[in-house]
């Protein structure tokens, strides 16, 4: 079954005057794929992450995750499988200063109903499949950047989720820690986790096993 499944997906706003910023589109995405989407600013990238991410709902066609009609799904449903199914990575990392990284990375547990012992067991795990079991007790300011995007991920996948979404990860980064954060996706990629990378750069988008092009609100296959 697909972790993503677009139908005719688009959203239009409606303005005044309306504006289509994803165009009517079909995409696939399988479990344990590593995609990346790339387009310049204002192609609709975001759009497109909105609405992936379940924090916008498409006017027009059918969104299956995980094969769930995310579309037949009440608010509070919505909600509930954006945080089970999807792990986020953003571009400015999120992290809380005063905490450290094994607190950040729990923190993202604390609305759940797993037990706070299993809670710290899957942080720690998650700091070191991510490289950063030496760091628990760093806080964000003793980290560099790429650490910090790494902490940012570990917290992503603590939920288990079935995508991995990354939004501009190495954005603000320096090319050292940008290939750092990248080779962590992609051994995360080979572990079968199913990654998304959206990205202005082409450089990062060469690291995806295929690569999907925004334009004017135009989704298509990279040639």
């Amino acid at each position: 079954m697909p972790v993503i499944r677009f139908e005719q997906v688009a959203l239009r706003y409606s303005g005044p005057p309306p504006v289509d910023a994803l165009k009517p589109c079909d995409l696939t995405v399988e479990r344990g794929e590593f995609i990346t989407v790339v387009g310049p600013s204002g192609s609709g990238k975001s759009t497109f992450l909105n609405v992936t991410g379940l924090l916008d709902s498409p006017t027009g066609g059918r969104y299956l995750l995980d094969g769930i009609d995310t579309g037949t799904l009440a608010d509070r449903d919505r909600t509930a499988l954006r945080g089970h199914r999807i792990g986020f990575v953003f571009q400015s990392f999120h992290l809380l200063p005063h905490r450290s990284a094994l607190e950040n990375v729990t923190l993202a547990m604390l609305y759940t109903r797993v037990p706070r012992a299993e809670r710290l067991h899957r942080a720690r795990a998650a700091l070191d499949q991510v490289g950063l079991g030496h760091r628990v007790d760093a806080v964000p300011g003793r980290l560099s950047g790429g650490e910090r995007q790494r902490v940012a991920i570990a917290r992503a996948l603590v939920g288990r989720p079935s995508l991995l979404l990354c939004d501009e990860p190495t954005g603000n980064l320096d090319s050292a820690n940008a290939a750092a954060v990248l080779s962590v996706l992609e051994d995360l990629h080979a572990t079968g986790m199913t990654v998304l990378v959206i990205t202005h750069d082409t450089e990062v988008a060469a690291h995806g096993r295929r690569t999907v092009t925004v334009r004017d609100g135009v989704l298509r296959e990279a040639s």
